[in-house]
């Protein structure tokens, strides 16, 4: 077997469970929204927004944690597997802190937040009590995401995409319960969605730990201290620091688009919200591949195998490339169909669809960078990456969406040629950068 199809048929191994696992935490959020959103719309709104400032410190969080993935696969490569328990071991005590701050975070500003954004007095109370739910598990999730990223990097994905749907039927069964009430639970609305999210985070963490603790190693990872090593320790914070930056200025920068979509008009932000979500759905594909891809050139960035960092590298824009634009060739044709999922209404259909087929444009270029960022880390390349993702979003996307929506009265659309733009030029640097980085 060559060594193309040898890490070929290794990344489609670990992609596919990855990419399960990603599709599972949608399938979570989409579970919610149903639930809710039958029971009453407006519940739905106070769920809305009460996840919202919560889905920003807690993709940041999981960026800030993304160094043990790195880390955990850099000493598989390395020929030092016994080591990898002390990648967990940190992660674990970082993900305590972290998930305590986002909390305290959470719980002192979020409240504030909601109230000072211009919203209506009982709008702002009855979103800030599902926040505060929402902030109570945000420990839990942090520690899921470490043991679950740890596994994925021993080449272990099928028992993180196990404990997810587990997650997801626990999450269901809670929802149903409590959000309308049923035998004897109180109707909690929206609150019962959070109480959901709780119980879902915690039965996660609970088989991925029973997971984990199968066998001794496993068992040795959790419970026994490693030797300090200070320099290990700062690297996979490094890591960290680097994709927690730019996860949290890129889904501040997407936030801060439906303010923009706001000053146009309802139907731009109804319109936005479609193609955000179609587009985040989407993206768990590109995202499952990086993930991917990303352990097997940390591998070989471990072993010293420059040729094998490079060659895992365009394995996975190749696949990634291809997948999105299978997927935009489907979506392009089938635009207003899927526009017709979330509304009934003609106009909105008729906005939504045509933003949609402008999405496609940026679909692969959006790919490409997933990957080329989180190999970029994998390679221990963290300051380059993150002002690359952070110039592309907050510098240009933003201004631009704001300057072609507005002034030059493109609405909505004008917001998507932004995103077009600020993707084409993270994919274009990114790319780049890792062909640079990964040279003999």
């Amino acid at each position: 077997m060559s060594l193309v199809r040898r890490d070929l048929a290794e990344l489609v191994r670990l992609a596919v469970p990855i990419v399960t696992t990603r599709l599972g935490v949608m399938a979570m959020g989409l579970t919610d929204t149903v639930v809710v959103g039958r029971y009453s719309s407006t519940e739905l709104g106070y769920m809305a927004l009460g996840w919202a400032p919560t889905a920003v410190v807690l993709t940041t969080g999981m960026g800030l944690l993304s160094g043990v993935q790195v880390m955990t696969a850099r000493r598989v490569g390395e020929g030092r597997g016994a080591e990898a328990g002390a990648v967990l071991r940190r992660g674990l005590a970082d993900a305590l802190v972290i998930g305590a701050g986002s909390t305290l975070l959470l719980l002192v500003l979020g409240p504030a937040f909601l109230q000072g954004a211009g919203m209506a007095p009982d709008l702002a109370e009855g979103a800030a009590r599902v926040l505060r739910i929402f902030s109570l598990s945000m420990t839990v999730s942090m520690l899921g995401v470490v043991c679950s990223s740890w596994l994925e990097a021993l080449g272990r994905p099928r028992q993180a995409m196990a404990a997810m749907w587990f997650a997801n039927a626990a999450n269901l069964a809670v929802d149903l319960l409590v959000v309308p009430g049923r035998f004897g639970f109180p109707a909690l609305g929206a609150a019962g969605a959070g109480w959901a999210t709780f119980a879902a985070r915690l039965v996660l963490l609970a088989v991925l730990v029973a997971y984990i603790a199968r066998d001794a190693a496993g068992r040795a990872a959790l419970l026994a201290k490693p030797p300090r090593d200070r320099a290990a320790q700062a690297e996979q914070r490094r890591i960290g620091y680097g994709a927690g930056a730019a996860f949290f200025v890129e889904s501040g920068a997407f936030a801060g688009m439906n303010i923009v979509a706001g000053w146009v008009g309802g139907l731009a932000v109804a319109g936005w919200a479609v193609v955000l979500n179609v587009a985040s759905i989407i993206f768990m594909l590109p995202l499952g591949i990086a993930m991917a891809a990303s352990v097997l050139v940390a591998r070989a960035h471990g072993a010293g195998d420059w040729a094998g960092v490079a060659r895992a590298g365009k394995l996975g824009f190749t696949v990634a490339a291809a997948l999105a634009a299978v997927v935009s060739l489907g979506l392009w044709p089938g635009a207003a169909l899927v526009a017709g999922g979330y509304s009934t209404d003609p106009a909105l259909i008729r906005i939504a669809a045509g933003a949609l087929q402008l999405a496609c444009l940026f679909l692969i270029a959006d790919a490409l960078q997933a990957v080329a960022a989180q190999a970029l880390r994998a390679c221990a390349d963290v300051l380059v990456s993150t002002g690359v993702q952070i110039a592309s979003y907050a510098a240009v996307m933003l201004p631009l969406g704001w300057a072609l929506a507005l002034p030059a009265g493109l609405g909505l659309a004008g917001i998507i040629w932004a995103v077009i733009a600020a993707s084409l030029m993270s994919g274009a640097l990114l790319v780049a950068r890792f062909f640079w980085v990964a040279r003999p």
